[in-house]
């Protein structure tokens, strides 16, 4: 489906974007060497099956749709890439000298609006790459959450889920970024301190996302040993007993105030002493 038109589901099309910039109407031809990566580009990793495809088919039948560029403030005579970088990359794979594009001003905020539209319409990015696109947003254009969920188009709670994926440990994120773990299962893992552990048993035993979440919760329920707050009048007591007869001595002490005294002996004459000391008292 034509990316210019307002897909079902985005709060706002590229075309509805492409139409808040002035734009030449007449689609241009560069040279591929005349354009350069955007650096606002959300998309980091392209897939080399999917792009040598898209080659494959730029040779039978050449580029359809125009890539979107703006003129480059950092570099002369070149135009920066706001739409369409996988097809530009596949062109050149392709052994294409010339590109068709429109060319449009923006500034570096149209220009990431654009980029993220693109992309998402087309399900391009993985969710990596769209949690550092919302991020960048917030950072750079001070868009908040809601701002930036109306401005695409889905709910708050997605836009949340998806930037709460940035707080994973390093090495789970790299796991999403190369499609080995997808956001379902990475979400469940947020805020787990084994997150690591578990997404490799994710992946080892080709777990669903429902296997996922009662593999998390195993682990969540493990109930951990209490620590048990002693009064200090025990461990004065205990102290005073065993410097008094030269063995250990352990008093458990509970909330009704029964319990148990013991003694630790090494040796029968420790024993002996005990019993001695017990039969001298009482």
């Amino acid at each position: 489906m034509d990316s210019f038109k307002i897909k079902k589901g985005l709060g706002r099309g590229l075309s509805s974007l492409i139409g808040d910039t002035k734009a030449e109407n007449n689609i241009n031809k560069l040279s591929i060497s005349d354009l350069v990566r955007n650096k606002y580009q959300p998309r980091k990793i392209f897939d080399e099956e999917n792009l040598q495809e898209l080659s494959n088919s730029i040779k039978e039948r050449g580029i359809i749709q125009p890539i979107i560029v703006r003129k480059s403030k950092r570099s002369d005579n070149k135009f920066e890439i706001i739409a369409g970088e996988r097809r530009w990359l596949a062109a050149q794979n392709a052994g294409l000298h010339e590109v068709p594009v429109v060319i449009t001003e923006a500034d570096d905020l149209k220009s990431l609006e654009l980029a993220i539209v693109e992309n998402v319409q087309r399900h391009d990015l993985n969710a990596i790459e769209e949690a550092h696109g919302y991020q960048r947003l917030i950072d750079d254009f001070s868009y908040d959450q809601d701002k930036v969920a109306k401005f695409i188009g889905k709910s708050r709670s997605h836009i949340a889920n998806c930037l709460r994926l940035l707080n994973l440990p390093s090495e789970v994120i790299s796991l999403v970024e190369n499609n080995k773990l997808s956001q379902g299962h990475a979400k469940i893992l947020v805020g787990l301190e084994n997150a690591f552990y578990l997404s490799k048993k994710i992946i080892e035993k080709n777990l669903s996302v429902r296997q996922a979440e009662n593999l998390v919760n195993i682990f969540k329920n493990k109930k951990k040993p209490k620590r048990l707050i002693r009064d200090s009048n025990l461990n004065e007591l205990e102290v005073s007993l065993s410097n008094h007869i030269g063995i250990n001595v352990y008093i458990k002490n509970k909330k009704n105030n029964t319990g148990s005294i013991s003694f630790e002996y090494k040796d029968l004459d420790q024993l002996n002493k005990i019993i001695d000391t017990i039969k001298s008292t009482y």
